[in-house]
């Protein structure tokens, strides 16, 4: 009998021949206006397996989204035929396909902003620290209440055009502290009307656009990300076990045929992970997102610390029922990941410094196994 992370399970409208899914990685290989080049098609075509899921990185839904100059972005016709190219090379192998929608909120800067508008959020909060530029975070711009229908809106039309472009579905990022998270998080909203407050005024505005997305392109094409204990960009919660209790028990009173739920893990989150100059350290060792698991009945992607400890993969699927594993780091270094795990086949070293530069080098240079040259995965 294969082991379950080798078992098929239905997402949204397709059914998977496996569980191991590519993680939404940011590799800023698009161009200058951001529209997707040619080298993201190739990347994306080697990492194809028939059947498996791969969600693409993480794309701006509006010029001023983010502060990051070659980002994709999925928001004029330019980039929606780009992206053609790329979900064609992914059908054509077999694979399925999803875009993760991005907007960064106060992570984004005036200075990379077209009129140099100063960055939104769900309150005037600025995150500690510097930003790209090495500059101090700017204190964002409250959204007022008439603009965050308009904000629900934009990442409906950009749902479609990633349906337009030929995805199978979209990824809302709700996670990592941007502009989803930053309404649902006590560190990052204190505002006094409908969107702040309590856990339901909190969650409102993930909840309108889950809920204007899904009708737009169907629950079965829709699914989000969420990181109850991220801690990047100042994103914390007072009450998490609560407040993502709350969000998951109406999404799956409201929307039960999503086509998943993405949760990170608290122990291996994206901090700790892809940007150790964090230092964030502190993990609380009880913190869990079974209890998010347990209320969720459809298919459920967890990811964190499975690049490092490849095998848990393996476990954590046979013991939870229609979970799924997300892959980063360690996709990036073998673009045959799942073979490479169904046959216990060394992993390739992934190189930390390339993974955020330009061109093929750490990107697409990456070898296949080949007996000869495979060597242990290396942190």
């Amino acid at each position: 009998m294969s082991p379950a992370l080798f078992a098929p399970i239905k997402v949204g409208n397709s059914l998977l021949n496996h569980r191991v899914v590519h993680s939404p990685l940011s590799r800023f290989r698009a161009d200058a206006d951001h529209v997707p080049l040619p080298l993201m098609a190739e990347y994306y075509q080697q990492r194809v397996t028939e059947g498996g899921l791969i969600i693409a990185e993480s794309t701006y839904i509006t010029e001023d989204a983010g502060p990051y100059p070659f980002a994709p972005g999925i928001y004029n016709d330019k980039q929606i035929e780009a992206w053609k190219e790329i979900t064609k090379a992914v059908h054509n192998k077999g694979g399925i396909i999803f875009l993760q929608l991005w907007h960064v909120g106060r992570g984004s800067a005036s200075a990379s902003s077209p009129g140099n508008k100063i960055p939104v959020s769900a309150s005037a909060i600025a995150i500690k620290g510097k930003n790209i530029f090495g500059q101090d975070y700017e204190v964002p711009r409250a959204l007022e209440i008439e603009e965050i229908s308009q904000f629900v809106q934009i990442y409906t039309d950009t749902a479609r055009n990633a349906i337009s472009a030929g995805f199978d579905g979209v990824e809302l990022h709700g996670a990592n502290g941007h502009l989803i998270d930053q309404f649902i998080n006590t560190s990052s909203n204190v505002r006094t009307d409908k969107y702040g407050g309590s856990i339901e005024n909190r969650t409102r505005f993930a909840l309108e656009i889950i809920e204007s997305v899904s009708k737009a392109i169907g629950e079965e094409r829709t699914a989000i990300r969420l990181s109850p204990w991220s801690g990047f960009q100042d994103a914390e919660d007072d009450t998490p076990y609560e407040t993502w209790g709350y969000l998951v028990n109406q999404l799956q009173e409201r929307h039960p045929k999503l086509a998943y739920l993405h949760f990170i893990e608290p122990r291996d989150d994206l901090v700790n992970s892809v940007y150790p100059e964090a230092d964030r350290t502190e993990v609380v060792e009880n913190d869990s997102i079974e209890p998010f698991r347990k209320a969720w009945k459809g298919p459920f992607i967890t990811a964190g610390g499975y690049t490092t400890t490849p095998k848990r993969a393996f476990e954590t699927t046979e013991k939870l029922e229609n979970t799924l594993v997300a892959f980063g780091r360690s996709f990036i270094a073998n673009p045959d990941l799942p073979l490479r795990l169904k046959n216990d086949w060394p992993l390739n070293k992934y190189d930390r410094s390339t993974f955020y530069t330009s061109g093929s080098v750490g990107y697409t240079d990456y070898p296949y196994y080949n007996p000869g040259t495979a060597r242990d995965i290396k942190n």
